[in-house]
C-alpha cells in the first residue's frame, strides 16, 4: 500500500532540507553566516511549532471528556473499564520505562550537539526546579481558562477527567446533547490536526536545512542511528507484550497474533491505527472474543493504550535532550516518565498524534521545542513502527480483559486455520491523513 500524498511531500522536504542546507553550509563563509542564514529557515520552524501548541489544549480536552462521558456507569462496564484500565496502565508504564531504558543505553542524540535556541525564545515556564512536591501541586488547576490559555497539559487532563466523568453520571437530555455536541467536536479537532499537518512538509524543510546548515551533513549519521535504535527498543517492547499475552492466554496468544497480522501490516503501511480499526474488531470477533467486550475495550484502547506511542515520547524527550547536550538527572527523567504516563492519555490514535504529546511535555523540562522538529524529518518512518506496535498491543489487551472476563468462545481450529488461509480483504480502508 503506497504512502498517502502527505508522506510523500514530506520525504520530498526532508531531501530538499538536506540539499539546501548542505548547499548553504558549503556558500557560508563562517559558522556565524551559517548560524545566520539557519535563523531565517527557523521562522518556517517558529510557524509550525506555533500551529501545534495551538491544537494541544482542545484536543487533549474534547477526545478525554467525550470517552470519559461515553463509557456508561454500569456495574459490568464499570468492571471491564476498570480491569481494562489497569492492564493499560502497566502497559504504558512498561512502554515509557522501555524507551527511557534504550534511550539512555543506546544514546541515539549524542554527538549532534545543536547548538541551544536564543534565550527569548524560551518557554516561560517554572521547570528548573522542578521537585515532586511542586509536581503535585501544579497539577490542579485553579483556572481551567488559564490552563487552557499556557497549555497546561496535565491540569487540562485533571478538569477533563472531573468534567467527563460528571457528564456521565447526568441523563437528561441536555447532558446527551453535550455528550453529542464534545464528540463533534473530537472530529472538528481531528480535522484542525489534519490541516495542521499539512504544514508538516514546510516545518520539516526548515528544520532538516536549518540543522544542516550550522552542522553539516554529519548530522544525517544520528538520524539513521535514532531509527535503528528506536526499532530495537520497539522489538524489546514486543517481546514484553508477547510474553505478558502469554501468561493469560496461553498458545492462544499466538493464533492471535496470526489473525491480527494482517491489520498489523495495514497500520504499519498507513501509519494510522485508525485505518485498522474495523478489520481489527472482526479479526478480534475470529478470535471468539464477545462483542460487547471487544466494542468497549478497543475503543478505550485507542485513546489509552498505546504502547508504540508511548515509548516513543521518552525515547523521543531524551533524543531532544542528548542532541542539544542537556543532562537529565535521573530522578527528572522519572519526573517526565509519569508527566508523560499521565500526559498521553486521552490522544486518539490518529498519525504522529504522539508529537503533540512531546511539543506538550518538552517546555517543561526546559527543552526547546525546536528539537522536536529534527525527530519529524524521519517521523514517518518512525511512526510506521509505533503504529503496528498500537495495533499489536491493542489487540492483545482486549484478549486479556476478554480472558478475564470469560467472554472468549471456544474456536474451532480446523475452521480458524482456513480463515487463516484466506488472503487479506483490501476492505476498501483509505489511509487516515498524517
Amino acid at each position: 500500500m503506497k504512502m498517502n500524498r502527505l508522506t510523500t511531500m514530506i520525504g520530498i522536504a526532508m531531501v530538499l532540507g538536506v540539499i539546501v542546507g548542505y548547499a548553504c553550509n558549503t556558500l557560508a563563509g563562517s559558522p556565524a553566516a551559517a548560524k545566520e542564514i539557519a535563523g531565517y529557515f527557523g521562522i518556517l520552524t517558529d510557524i509550525f511549532l506555533r500551529l501545534i501548541k495551538m491544537i494541544i489544549a482542545p484536543l487533549v480536552f474534547a477526545t478525554l471528556v467525550a470517552g470519559l462521558a461515553g463509557m456508561g456507569d454500569s456495574k459490568t462496564v464499570g468492571r471491564i473499564g476498570a480491569k481494562a484500565l489497569g492492564w493499560f496502565v502497566g502497559a504504558s508504564f512498561c512502554s515509557l520505562l522501555l524507551g527511557l531504558v534504550f534511550a539512555n543505553l543506546l544514546q541515539p542524540g549524542t554527538g549532534l550537539n545543536v547548538p541551544l535556541p536564543e534565550v527569548g525564545s524560551a518557554v516561560n515556564l517554572k521547570t528548573s526546579a522542578l521537585n515532586l512536591k511542586d509536581f503535585i501541586t501544579h497539577v490542579f488547576p485553579k483556572n481551567i481558562f488559564e490552563a487552557m490559555a499556557t497549555n497546561e497539559i496535565l491540569q487540562i487532563l485533571v478538569f477533563a477527567v472531573f468534567f467527563g466523568l460528571a457528564l456521565g453520571h447526568l441523563h437528561n437530555q441536555t447532558a446527551r446533547s453535550l455528550v453529542c455536541t464534545m464528540e463533534e467536536v473530537v472530529h472538528v479537532m481531528l480535522k484542525v490536526t489534519d490541516y495542521v499537518m499539512r504544514f508538516a512538509p514546510v516545518g520539516v524543510f526548515g528544520a532538516v536545512a536549518g540543522a544542516i546548515t550550522t552542522n553539516g551533513l554529519g548530522m544525517l549519521f544520528v538520524f539513521g542511528k535514532l531509527l535503528l535504535s528506536f526499532y530495537a527498543a520497539l522489538a524489546a517492547l514486543w517481546v514484553v507484550l508477547i510474553a505478558a499475552g502469554y501468561f493469560v492466554l496461553g498458545k492462544d496468544v499466538f493464533r492471535l497474533l496470526k489473525l491480527v497480522r494482517g491489520p498489523m501490516l495495514v497500520g504499519f503501511s498507513t501509519a494510522s491505527s485508525e485505518s485498522v480499526y474495523p478489520k481489527l474488531m472482526e479479526q478480534l470477533e475470529k478470535f471468539g472474543i464477545k462483542n460487547r467486550v471487544a466494542s468497549f475495550v478497543l475503543p478505550l484502547g485507542y485513546s489509552f493504550n498505546l504502547d508504540g506511542s508511548m515509548i516513543y515520547t521518552t525515547f523521543a524527550a531524551l533524543f531532544v535532550a542528548q542532541a542539544y547536550g542537556i543532562e537529565l538527572s535521573l530522578g527528572t527523567q522519572i519526573t517526565m516518565l509519569l508527566v508523560l504516563m499521565v500526559s498521553s492519555k486521552g490522544i486518539a490514535g490518529v498519525p504522529r498524534a504522539s508529537l503533540v504529546v512531546v511539543a506538550a511535555v518538552l517546555p517543561m523540562f526546559n527543552l526547546p521545542e525546536a528539537g522536536l522538529l529534527l525527530v519529524l524529518g524521519i517521523d514517518h518512518f518512525l511512526d510506521m513502527g509505533r503504529t503496528v506496535t498500537n495495533v499489536l498491543g491493542n489487540a492483545i489487551a482486549t484478549s486479556v480483559v476478554a480472558k478475564w472476563e470469560n467472554a472468549i468462545d471456544p474456536v474451532d481450529d480446523a475452521l480458524a486455520d482456513a480463515d487463516e488461509a484466506l488472503p487479506v480483504p483490501d476492505d476498501g480502508i483509505v489511509p487516515v491523513a498524517a
